[in-house]
């Protein structure tokens, strides 16, 4: 028997907050999808953020339907309990015990989803719900309301507008509660020690696989579920592919890693990254121009506080980096124009911030009313400039050639200016030298 790790007072809260931004309408919200990895196997199960964040339900092939202000409100469709299916797979809660141990009005069977919903929707003006997130999905809230249309037969209102959930549901996930700060501040402190662990325990001639699994291993021992995304571990030019995935390369002395891990304690997750010599010392071009993107990090967090436009972050790491090229004569030319023309792009193409909850690139959006957001207390970002160099870039001085550094850490807005949830994760050189390969 399995009961819920958290208070469902939070989620009824939640829903509460929702109801008063969907008036009159009724949001629909299906679990995640399960993925086949090869015949019968699956790959690892992870909730849906917001079906989760509305519910604190885990189980797959689960649909929310809540109806502010309508009885029953808060009605879900989940798995039926079954014992052979629970031999096999796990424990369910079937329809009593959502409705027991969830806080959920009524429950019924997920296979009756289509002939129920119809009349749940029969007296609601608006269905928020994403489209194109779920095909097999969509196919059956297209069903739905046509139930819902049938069912009004000719009084000519047709089919229930469909809104997109996620700008609803992000604004509210944008700005963390007490709770949420302290969960994902527990994430960050995870996430940061492990990284700490991964710095003593580098050595020349590992893979870049060893770290990452010793990565997981130092989450998951502190207490993480799981990776809060895909970890990038990428020694030497492997670095200056944003997105690397392989993670399957040995690691050289004289090279740098970096090392791009979260992970995510109760659906909140950290994300870190630290470049750093594998063999313990920068060399003489790797420390200037570490210590370059670090000074202009640690300038970027200094300027957090309520009130700044988002966007003003990214335009000052393009002026700081610009001026980074130009020192080092990887562009040549009038600054202003290298910012007009986007010639930076080469060596720093991507943002210098995200959001960051539940999602590593979390729900909220960046601009209101066509201005760009200005920052709030609560609200939960990253700060990642980062320099990338290609080993066969022939432009690029040759002692440069195939250096990657991305110094990234998280934080969170109050309301004197923020708190820098991944502190504990040491970047300073010293402080690096003296740790890497320190292990036993």
């Amino acid at each position: 028997m399995r009961r819920p790790k958290f208070d469902m007072t939070l989620f009824r809260e939640r829903r509460s907050r929702l109801g008063s931004r969907i008036t009159g309408g009724a949001l629909i919200a299906p679990a995640a999808p399960e993925y086949i990895r090869n015949n019968d196997v699956h790959h690892s199960y992870r909730q849906d953020s917001n079906l989760f964040y509305l519910t604190g339900f885990e189980e797959p092939e689960s649909v929310l339907v809540f109806r502010p202000g309508k009885q029953p409100e808060t009605i879900m469709f989940v798995r039926s309990k079954d014992a052979l299916r629970e031999t096999w797979d796990g424990f369910r809660y079937g329809i009593d015990g959502v409705e027991k141990d969830f806080g959920v009005d009524k429950a019924y069977l997920i296979d009756e989803f289509e002939k129920v919903a119809p009349d749940l929707l029969m007296d609601v003006d608006r269905v928020y719900y994403t489209l194109f997130h779920d095909i097999e999905f969509d196919e059956r809230i297209g069903r739905v309301l046509l139930g819902v249309k049938n069912m009004r037969r000719r009084s000519g209102r047709g089919l229930l507008p469909i809104s997109d959930a996620l700008p609803v549901i992000g604004e509210m996930r944008l700005v963390k509660s007490d709770y949420e700060a302290r969960t994902l501040r527990q994430a960050c402190q995870i996430s940061a020690e492990a990284h700490v662990e991964l710095m003593k325990f580098v050595r020349p001639g590992m893979n870049e696989r060893e770290l990452q699994g010793r990565f997981v291993y130092e989450i998951m021992k502190r207490g993480s579920a799981r990776e809060g995304y895909g970890s990038i571990i990428a020694g030497g030019s492997n670095a200056t592919t944003l997105h690397y995935v392989f993670n399957d390369q040995p690691l050289h002395p004289n090279d740098l890693v970096l090392v791009d891990a979260g992970g995510e304690f109760d659906f909140y997750t950290g994300d870190i990254t630290r470049t750093y010599p594998v063999g313990g010392k920068f060399s003489p071009t790797q420390k200037r121009l570490y210590s370059k993107v670090l000074n202009l990090q640690k300038d970027l967090i200094k300027m957090i506080r309520p009130g700044l436009p988002f966007n003003q972050l990214q335009e000052k790491t393009i002026e700081g980096l610009v001026d980074v090229m130009l020192d080092e004569g990887l562009l040549k030319g009038n600054k202003k124009e290298i910012i007009e023309k986007g010639d930076f792009r080469a060596y720093y193409p991507h943002g210098v911030s995200h959001w960051l909850g539940m999602d590593v690139h979390d729900a909220g959006m960046t601009e209101l009313n066509g201005e760009p957001r200005r920052l709030e207390p609560g609200m939960a970002f990253t700060i990642e400039p980062g320099l990338y160099i290609p080993a066969g870039d022939q432009k690029a001085p040759a002692e440069l050639r195939g250096i990657g550094i991305r110094i990234e850490d998280n934080v969170l807005v109050t309301a004197e200016g923020c708190e820098n949830l991944t502190a504990a994760a040491i970047k300073e050189v010293d402080e690096l030298e003296a740790t890497i390969g320190t292990a036993n």
